[in-house]
């Protein structure tokens, strides 16, 4: 029986396309828009659970991975 899980999908533009990042997996995808680096991002997760052995998976998995935004002084 399959399940689903939530991860998180960081998006941002690098010169004329997106780049999708998943960091609790440290897996990455690429798109024109940001729809498709987000699908090609999924795909890139499912690719990676059904090739990476328990043992990749647990090491690779960051289960806490918080997103936030700071404020620094740039001169």
């Amino acid at each position: 029986m399959d399940k689903t899980r939530q991860f998180t999908a960081v998006i941002e533009r690098e010169d004329d396309m997106f780049v999708a990042l998943c960091p609790e997996l440290d897996v990455a995808s690429q798109g024109v828009t940001v729809e498709e680096a987000r699908r090609n991002l999924v795909e890139a997760i499912e690719l990676f659970f059904e090739s990476a052995s328990p043992e990749e998976v647990r090491q690779r998995l960051h289960d806490e991975v918080f997103v936030t935004r700071v404020e620094v002084r740039v001169a």
